[in-house]
């Protein structure tokens, strides 16, 4: 597990949807797109969720547990984009099967 931080603001995510994340990230704030982050909290600290305001003045990084996440998945890419360019901001969604989303 890695971990996404804000100041010091910290979620802990796998290392792979990090990189993903960071993927999608990058990309709509090189494009100068703010948008909005939201993830839900773990009921051992409270439930709920959180939303946070990004943008290109937002101090941010990403610690992975681990040196390699593997090959990425287009498709949860794609996913996640789509998510990031929605009204709602960008949501963590489950990964799609390669597979599937190549045919359809």
């Amino acid at each position: 597990m890695g971990r996404l931080a804000f100041g010091s603001e910290t979620i802990t995510l796998d290392d792979r949807l990090l990189g993903h994340l960071e993927v999608v990230m990058v990309t709509k704030l090189r494009r100068r797109e703010p948008f909005i982050l939201t993830w839900t909290v773990d009921p051992s600290l409270g439930s709920g969720r959180v939303s946070r305001w990004v943008g290109v003045s937002t101090s941010w990084d990403i610690r992975y547990h681990s040196r390699a996440i593997g090959p990425l998945n287009p498709a949860w890419i794609d996913a996640l984009m789509s998510t990031a360019n929605s009204p709602g901001g960008l949501r963590i969604v489950p990964e799609p099967d390669q597979d599937n989303a190549a045919t359809g």
